[in-house]
């Protein structure tokens, strides 16, 4: 209904220091996520199943596997003025500088945005899980003759102080803002929530990152070359100038920021009734269309597991995790609390049996894996044990990285037989 006149610009986030070693070699965008999708493609999803068909995906670092991502997922109709470009930050007579900030990404990219046709901006974060119909936040947008629309949603006094709070009248003006509140700040700082939020004592309106502009106002706010942010300095700016409102969301949403929220948030999709819904028919969460094998699982006790295509599993007993693609898993090996993402290919029969390959990809026999994410295309080999958690101090090195208890081993890590941990 909208899709002529909204254009979405997601943004790909910095350098993703808080995801490394996963942003080693890639954007935070292209990470992968629930075993087959990439983090890029909950935004996009949310955009095509709200007939939103016209994207803009801003990204600077460690472009290549994102582009590819894209490119060999998105393809449109012909005749269809639907896509879904990159934009990566680009050296131009007017700038030679990298992104600084979420609002100078968007303004060195406008002169592409400029050339479409569109009345409103949906502005969205490239590293957050939730599925939302974003034509509910449009209407009320225009029914409200709203310039700027941020989305919010009700937190507990608990998260109050990590995120920017928002404060609305009754008729959802954002009235004043504040960036992370310390807890003493809080009473003042409550808004009017639905009887449900209440009852879970979620009072404050939280910044989701997503907004709606005007295109008129963008234009005009861009041409200010000294603001660099959207939730720093635009929106505590225009508060009081504009008409700035809130869309309350109240489903599932979280950050992907850092390590510990990427874990928790893929192994929550093994709970019974995950708050991530996968497998909800109107909002299809979409992917690359791989043309892959059914897996083939033998003598494993799984329980609370997700087990995505093309894999190869003997293992004895895999409890709470994401296996991701074409994963191998050897006889004898326990896999618990545990990310593993997959491989890019798979390993031929002419190379295993010839012994060109000492480790094979994959988790090898009698190995024992807690509290773990196994980035793409790892070699263990047979006997090894990595054991996360709290008792473990946080270090970095050649292979894996332990941040919060939780063992991170670096895409293409090659674990040596009876190697633990």
């Amino acid at each position: 209904m909208f899709s002529k006149d909204v254009l979405a610009i997601i943004l790909g986030g910095g350098q993703g220091s808080r995801l490394f070693p996963l942003t080693e070699k890639r954007s935070k965008p292209a990470v992968p996520i629930a075993g087959k999708y990439r983090l890029v493609d909950i935004p996009i999803s949310n955009c095509i199943n709200s007939e939103i068909k016209r994207m803009y995906v801003l990204t600077q670092f460690n472009s290549a596997s994102l582009n590819r991502h894209i490119k060999n997922t998105y393809h449109f109709s012909f005749f269809s003025k639907a896509f879904v470009d990159v934009l990566a930050a680009e050296l131009t007579m007017t700038s030679g500088d990298w992104f600084q900030g979420t609002a100078d990404a968007v303004r060195q990219s406008m002169h592409h945005f400029l050339q479409h046709e569109f009345e409103y901006a949906l502005i969205l974060s490239g590293d957050q899980l939730y599925q939302m119909d974003f034509n509910l936040m449009i209407d009320q947008h225009i029914e409200s003759n709203a310039e700027i629309s941020i989305g919010t949603i009700p937190v507990h006094a608990n998260d109050a102080p990590s995120f920017g709070i928002l404060k609305n009248d009754s008729e959802d003006n954002i009235t004043s803002f504040i960036e992370k509140p310390s807890s003493d700040l809080l009473p003042d700082w409550q808004s009017e929530v639905s009887e449900e939020m209440k009852q879970e004592e979620r009072f404050y309106l939280a910044s989701m990152g997503i907004y709606i502009f005007n295109r008129d106002l963008l234009i005009e706010l861009m041409n200010n070359p000294d603001t660099m942010d959207f939730g720093k300095e635009i929106i505590p700016q225009s508060i009081g100038k504009h008409k700035v409102i809130s869309y309350q969301f109240e489903g599932y949403w979280t950050d992907i920021g850092n390590i510990d929220s990427f874990f928790e948030a893929n192994l929550g999709l093994t709970d019974n009734i995950p708050k991530f819904n996968l497998y909800d028919t109107q909002r299809v969460i979409h992917t690359r269309a791989r043309v892959l094998p059914t897996s083939k699982i033998a003598g494993t006790q799984m329980d609370k597991a997700v087990i995505a295509e093309g894999c190869l599993i003997h293992a004895t007993k895999i409890e709470r995790s994401v296996i991701g693609i074409r994963s191998r898993i050897g006889a004898g090996s326990t896999v618990i609390n545990t990310y593993m993402m997959g491989c890019d290919y798979y390993e031929t029969l002419e190379e295993i049996e010839n012994n060109k390959i000492n480790i094979l990809m994959g988790i090898g026999e009698r190995c024992y894996i807690k509290n773990a994410i196994i980035d793409k295309n790892c070699r263990i080999g047979d006997d090894v044990t990595i054991d996360g958690g709290r008792h473990l101090e946080d270090i970095e090195t050649e292979t894996h990285v332990i941040k919060d208890g939780i063992v991170v081993l670096k895409k293409g890590a090659v674990i040596p037989s009876g190697f633990k941990l």
